[in-house]
């Protein structure tokens, strides 16, 4: 596609059915599934166990004009100076990427006053190439490795 080329924006509805989804509950329901199984770093108990990550914390946005849907997702770190919240939306980005097997665009966030440092660890876990470098870093990969694992 040359840069003349303009992608012609699809009906909501029609992308959504292309992309495998009824509607965008759908969509959501596929992504709160995919989360749900993430176990934490520190306990042994899933982040939805420990209610960090909730259906009501995904947010399914219009498509952008190329046609790939935003989605949000807001995780609630389970004490407010959480040392592994960005080990958690690590975990949540890369789970995510992996059991969808089309585009969107991830927005990641700690839920809004639910840690001291939220600011700073959501521009970690939504700048493309920090997440490259922690995934390349062994330790760093096996500890998201085994907190995304599905089970046997």
């Amino acid at each position: 596609m040359n840069s003349e080329e303009e992608v012609v924006p699809i009906g909501e509805e029609a992308l959504l059915n292309e992309l495998g989804y009824k509607d965008t509950n759908d969509l959501k329901e596929t992504i709160y599934d995919a989360l749900r199984t993430i176990r934490d770093p520190e306990k042994p108990h899933t982040l939805e166990d420990l209610n960090v990550v909730y259906e009501d914390g995904i947010f399914v946005q219009n498509p952008t004009k190329s046609n790939v849907y935003v989605v949000r997702i807001e995780f609630n770190p389970t004490v407010p100076h959480c040392s592994l919240a960005t080990l958690i939306g690590l975990c949540i980005r890369i789970k995510i990427e992996r059991s969808l097997p089309h585009n969107i665009k991830l927005d990641i966030y700690i839920k809004k006053g639910a840690h001291s440092t939220e600011i700073e660890i959501n521009k970690q876990i939504n700048d493309k190439e920090r997440i490259a470098a922690a995934m390349e870093n062994p330790n760093l990969r096996e500890l998201v490795e085994n907190c995304i694992k599905d089970e046997e």
